[in-house]
């Protein structure tokens, strides 16, 4: 058995983390949770959210991407994806990380949902005011 060389990385958006694992040399496949791309992530949407970070850098038919994708919802799963292959990719190549940087695909998103606080009916609604 053969072993190729990768690249690892670790994505993540809201409660959804991704494990990257690019192979240079390859010819375009990108499995997620061992299924195709298009199999895991069925909207077209979500498809281009986790290759635009490829396309942006031209390697998009020249690499293999394997991912192990975890909590959040499909979104977050998807740009949790999308944070790790481009993280990923300045791993393979250094000169990828300004581009990449300048369009926001290496500073992960901090926003999270926000906690429910006690008083409120959610995390700021407060219940409705009746004056009489």
């Amino acid at each position: 058995m053969t072993t190729r060389k990768y690249h690892r990385a670790v994505g993540g958006r809201k409660n959804a983390s991704a494990q990257v694992h690019i192979f240079p040399n390859g010819k375009g496949d990108i499995t997620v949770n061992g299924k195709p791309l298009a199999k895991y992530f069925p909207y077209f949407e979500f498809q281009q959210i986790v290759i635009s970070p490829l396309e942006q850098v031209g390697q998009l038919d020249k690499v293999d991407v394997s991912v192990k994708v975890a909590g959040g919802g499909t979104r977050g799963q998807a740009e949790a994806t999308r944070h790790g292959i481009a993280l990923a990719l300045t791993a393979l190549n250094e000169n990828f990380r300004r581009a990449l940087r300048k369009i926001g695909y290496m500073t992960r998103d901090p926003r999270k949902k926000e906690r429910k606080k006690p008083g409120l009916k959610r995390a700021r609604r407060a219940p409705q005011w009746q004056k009489r």
